[in-house]
This record gives structure tokens, C-alpha cells and sequence, in this order.
């Protein structure tokens, strides 16, 4: 017994020390690009929502041009309807050769889609790496064997790599359907086609990626980025107005995609600047990343601050606070946008009278082709979009609030759920009622500068009659909150892409009502070329109290659900 006693702890240390040590096998096959492959996931995810509206407008654009102008001379009255309208190629650049196929699709889709797509990018950027830095977990990642700067290198690639799935999801769109019209162009045109319009994604991604150094908050970088698109706008907007100023559009992002002018006389010296700033500011990206700590910025912040307690004192106070910076940006584009609509329709509505596909949308909303009542008909339609879109940032902040942990902080406090997001939506509702009301008012002010002749009440009624379907989707939103919180930003936005193709679709060939009927722009009526249709909208805005009325049922039964 001694000598057991005496031999076990050597007999045990040696087992110890020869038994082989654990591997620890890496997740994943490449474990140096994990974060890469972990944003390009991300980033993927959101293209298919955005890479089908991208395939929906350029097939509608080069379909519908097909099927509505048939004749050679419809087209040249297109042509010379839309090429003299100064109002016009303020918003979406000059007309060039639009009485063919080609012509017509690149002048519809080149600044459009750029735009579109550069809105895509900043917020995307913003999001997946300085929002995902915000909420902490882009520290998991960076503690593996790797630098902050490899991590930021992965990240642009990551992005890269979404960027690379939409200009996929374009091409096939475009060169699919470019082969059904004549003339027909080689898939090599069309390839190149929609590399042009989503370099506005490319430019973007890399700005956002670029302000995510700068600014501590996902919110500022992607405050910053937005500032960057909107200068980039007006300079091309002034250039393509002023021939004397035409110099501009090289000083701008949006100005390089439109100098491109794909399939009317394509330019690849727009190419250069395009691929030098996209390269220079990742590259930039990923040394500021390097030379800063995980969480703060290069811009400099401060830590303390005099306490500002106004609105604090009941949840409805609280998300006025907390939404108030997004509705007043949203404020100050539903104005503009609307002073300039006001602005054009004059001089727009002699290119939209007798015009065949907008006497078949007028036809089909039940309104009337009447001139300048008929084009601003159409631009509350664009209002009602730009609400829904308002309506679909609502409910994803909201859900926002509970992934990122922030609703827990009120939570454990006297204030019940129910309080908490009745305040929300309460807020929310008339964050949209209002926008409806600017974008009439300011839309009468532009009009009236021009003597369009068209009356305060009606353009007002034109703006709120615009608000319902927006109401509609705040309502759906909520719902998919109680019920698959997760969901809130894929359906709320995947309802606003079906809602626009159906109607873009449904403008240019004809579509069963069944199909019509599930688009929550259909039930609007195009006023002022057309009386609002009160019932119709009092219906939107009962679904949608009921849709949240139930999701807030069933966000009180629920547990709170993180990212």
C-alpha cells in the first residue's frame, strides 16, 4: 500500500503530461477570412431586396419603352417632349437618343438607380461595420488572430462581395430582357449597362466604410455619408441644368456615372475617377482603422455633456426625442421634393398629355390626363412611396430599440410595454400625417411660382391622401414585430418593392386586378387628377391600427428577443 501511495502521483503526472492536448479546430474552413465572409452574408442578405428593384426598374423601363411607343413616331414625340424639359433633367439628367430602346432605359435608370443604389451602399457600409461595432459585436471577431486593420481589409472585401451580387442580379435582368427588343444590342453593351449604374453602390460603400472611422455612432457616419450623396446630387443637378456649369459634373460622384452615358455613345473616361475614389477611400477605411482604438473615432467627440432633460418624462416624449433628427431630415427632403415637383409641373405637362402609358397608370387609379393635374397626380404617388419608406425605417427602429438592448433600460422601470409602444407608434403616425401635409404645401408653393393654376386645397388634400398606405405599412410592421421580430426589415421593405413593381408592371401591360390588389399603392387615388378616394384610405389606416393593435398583444406576451 505504501508503494501505491508513493507511485500514484507520478503515475497520474505522467498520464497527464503524455495524454494528447485538445485541438481546437477553427469555425469555418478559412479562418482568415471569417469576417469577410460573415459581412458578405450580411450584405447578400440585403441585396435580394435591392437587387430586385434594380432588375424590376430596368426591365420596366426597357419593356414598358417597347411596348408603349411602338411606332417610330410616338417615340420622336417622346422625344421631343422630354429632351426641351429643363425641370426634368434636373432630376434625372439630360435625354439623349430616348426615341430608341437603349436611349430611353439609360436615361430612366442611369441617375435613378445610381441614386437608389448609392443609398444602398452608405447605409449597408454604416451599418455592418460601425453599427455592428456600436453594439459591441465586432469586438467577437476582432479578438481572433488578426489586427484591426486586417478586420476593417475583410470588411471592405465582405462588402465587395454584396456589391458583386447586385451587379450580377442587374446584368442577368438587363441582358434577359434586352434580348426581346430591337434593335438588339450584344449582351457585352448590356453587361456594361448595369456595371454603370451600380457604381453608385460601389462609390458609397466606400464612403460609408470611410465615415465609419470617422464618426463613434452608426447614426453620424451614416449622417455624414448621406451630406457627401446629397452635395454629390446638387452639383449634378446644377451642372445638367446650366450648360455654363457643366464643368461641375466632373466635381461630382454622380456626375462620373452619368458622363458614362451607357449605350448611347459610351465614354470610359468617367471610369477613372470612379475606380480611384472607390479604391482611395477603402484604403483610407482601413488605415483609420488601424490607427484608432475598437469603439472610438477619428473625429472627436466628447464624453460629458450639460444634461438636457426636455421630453423625457413620458415614453411618447422619449421617441419624439429619439426620432426627431430622423423626421426633420425626412422634413427637409418631402419639402424639397416637393417645391421642385411643384416647380416642373408646368413645363412636365405638356410631356405627360396624351402620353399613352400615363393615360393607362391614370386610367387605372381612376384619375385623368389634364395636364399639370395629371403630373402632379403622379408625383403624390412618388410622395406615397417616400412615406412608406418612412414607415418602414419606423418599425425597424423600433425593433431596433429591443436588439440592441436599449428597450430594457425602460423596461425595468414603471413604464409597461404596452405605454412604451403605443407612445412609438403614436409619434410615428404623426411624424407621417405631418410629412403629408409638408410635401402638399410645398408642392403648391412651387406650383404657384410657375401659375400652374391649381388650388392650396386640393395639392394639401394630395399630400395627406398620400399618407394612408404609409399608415398601412407602419401597422404591418408592428404586427411582424409582436409576431417574428427578426422579420420587421425584410418584409416591411420587401412590401414597398411588390407594392412598386405591381404598380410599375401594372403601368405598362395589363395585370389581374387579384395581382393589383395586393399593392398597397393601388387603392390610392392620383389626386389631384383625381378625387381622393376617403374610403379607400379610411380602410388603409383601420388595417393598419388593427395590424398594430395585434402586434402589440402580441409584443406584451412575447420575451424581449435580441439581435
Amino acid at each position: 500500500m505504501e508503494h501505491l501511495r508513493r507511485s500514484w502521483p507520478t503515475a497520474a503526472t505522467e498520464t497527464l503530461t503524455r495524454s494528447p492536448r485538445p485541438s481546437v479546430q477553427p469555425a469555418g474552413h478559412s479562418p482568415t477570412t471569417v469576417i469577410a465572409r460573415f459581412v458578405a452574408r450580411r450584405a447578400v442578405r440585403s441585396v435580394i431586396a435591392w437587387g430586385y428593384v434594380f432588375a424590376a426598374y430596368v426591365v420596366g423601363s426597357i419593356s414598358g419603352f417597347a411596348l408603349t411607343y411602338k411606332t417610330q413616331a410616338a417615340r420622336e414625340q417622346l422625344a421631343r417632349s422630354f429632351s426641351a424639359n429643363v425641370g426634368l433633367q434636373a432630376l434625372i439628367g439630360p435625354a439623349r437618343r430616348i426615341d430608341t430602346v437603349a436611349g430611353f432605359a439609360s436615361w430612366r435608370t442611369s441617375v435613378t438607380l445610381t441614386a437608389i443604389g448609392a443609398v444602398w451602399g452608405l447605409l449597408a457600409s454604416t451599418r455592418l461595420l460601425r453599427g455592428e461595432e456600436e453594439a459591441g459585436r465586432w469586438e467577437l471577431l476582432v479578438c481572433g488572430q488578426t489586427t484591426r486593420r486586417r478586420a476593417a481589409a475583410q470588411g471592405v472585401a465582405g462588402l465587395a462581395m454584396g456589391w458583386l451580387v447586385l451587379l450580377c442580379v442587374t446584368a442577368i435582368a438587363a441582358v434577359a430582357d434586352g434580348a426581346t427588343v430591337h434593335p438588339a444590342l450584344s449582351p457585352r453593351a448590356w453587361v456594361f449597362y448595369a456595371l454603370s449604374i451600380t457604381c453608385g453602390a460601389a462609390m458609397f460603400l466606400a464612403v460609408g466604410a470611410f465615415t465609419s472611422q470617422l464618426a463613434r455612432t452608426r447614426r453620424r457616419a451614416a449622417t455624414i455619408a448621406g451630406a457627401c450623396l446629397g452635395v454629390a446630387y446638387l452639383l449634378r443637378m446644377v451642372a445638367d441644368v446650366s450648360p455654363a456649369l457643366g464643368w461641375l459634373r466632373w466635381a461630382s460622384p454622380l456626375g462620373w456615372v452619368e458622363e458614362i452615358r451607357p449605350l448611347v455613345g459610351t465614354h470610359l473616361l468617367p471610369l477613372v475617377p470612379i475606380g480611384v475614389f472607390t479604391a482611395g477611400l477603402a484604403v483610407a477605411a482601413v488605415q483609420l482603422a488601424g490607427a484608432r482604438d475598437m469603439g472610438d473615432s477619428i473625429l472627436p467627440e466628447s464624453d460629458t455633456a450639460p444634461p438636457r432633460t426636455r421630453l423625457l418624462d413620458s415614453p411618447t416624449g422619449l421617441g419624439l426625442r429619439l426620432l426627431r433628427p430622423t423626421a426633420l431630415a425626412w422634413l427637409v427632403a418631402v419639402a424639397g421634393m416637393g417645391f421642385v415637383e411643384g416647380l416642373i409641373a408646368k413645363g412636365a405637362a405638356t410631356a405627360v398629355t396624351g402620353s399613352a402609358a400615363v393615360e393607362r397608370a391614370l386610367g387605372r387609379l381612376g384619375g385623368r390626363n389634364g395636364g399639370v393635374v395629371a403630373y402632379l397626380g403622379l408625383s403624390f404617388l412618388i410622395s406615397a412611396i417616400a412615406l412608406t419608406l418612412v414607415a418602414a425605417g419606423q418599425t425597424a427602429a423600433n425593433r431596433e430599440e429591443e436588439a440592441t438592448g436599449r428597450l430594457d433600460n425602460l423596461l425595468v422601470r414603471p413604464i409597461g410595454r404596452w405605454s412604451w409602444l403605443a407612445g412609438r407608434l403614436g409619434v410615428e403616425a404623426g411624424i407621417l400625417a405631418g410629412l403629408g401635409l409638408v410635401a402638399g404645401a410645398a408642392t403648391w408653393i412651387g406650383a404657384v411660382t410657375q401659375h400652374s393654376g391649381v388650388g392650396f386645397g386640393s395639392l394639401l388634400q394630395g399630400g395627406l391622401n398620400a399618407v394612408p398606405p404609409a399608415v398601412l405599412l407602419l401597422g404591418a410592421g408592428t404586427l411582424v414585430h409582436g409576431a417574428l421580430p427578426r422579420l420587421v426589415t425584410p418584409v416591411t421593405y420587401g412590401i414597398i418593392a411588390w407594392s412598386f413593381l405591381v404598380e410599375f408592371v401594372g403601368s405598362v401591360i395589363n395585370t389581374s386586378h387579384w395581382v393589383l390588389d395586393t399593392s398597397i399603392l393601388y387603392h390610392l387615388a392620383p389626386a389631384p387628377a383625381a378625387p381622393p378616394r376617403w374610403g379607400s384610405a379610411a380602410a388603409m389606416v383601420a388595417l393598419g391600427a388593427a395590424g398594430a393593435l395585434g402586434g402589440a398583444a402580441l409584443f406584451r406576451r412575447r420575451d424581449l428577443i435580441s439581435a
